[in-house]
């Protein structure tokens, strides 16, 4: 999936997944992913690997290689994990590159 940002920049999703609460804060936290963002009722979780920022200046377009989301009506500061393990969450809500994700996010499912 490819999502445009600004006429220059462009952002490609290789894997795209709807998950429950608990196992995409699982899987954050095994796969070391050190926070999630949270946006209008959804919390998404991005896996972005060192290569990417390479590509985005020799290709011209930002690779994300996984991106997991789930539903989470109320923004929390944290997440707590359990097995006394928390996950901050960000708050994305103003800022242009997860506004056009979670639109295509929302895209997706509508069309299911």
């Amino acid at each position: 999936m490819e999502i445009k940002i600004t006429p220059t920049k462009d952002i490609r999703i290789l894997g795209l997944d709807k998950r429950e609460l608990e196992k995409l804060a699982w899987c954050s936290v095994t796969s070391g992913v050190g926070r999630l963002f949270w946006i209008d009722g959804y919390l998404i979780c991005l896996e972005v690997y060192d290569k990417a920022f390479e590509y985005e200046v020799e290709k011209g377009f930002f690779p994300l290689s996984q991106l997991c989301y789930t539903k989470l009506q109320n923004y929390i500061p944290v997440y707590d994990v359990g097995r006394g393990t928390q996950l901050p969450v960000t708050d994305v809500s103003d800022m242009k590159l997860y506004r056009a994700i979670l639109d295509e996010i929302k895209k997706r499912e509508k069309g299911k």
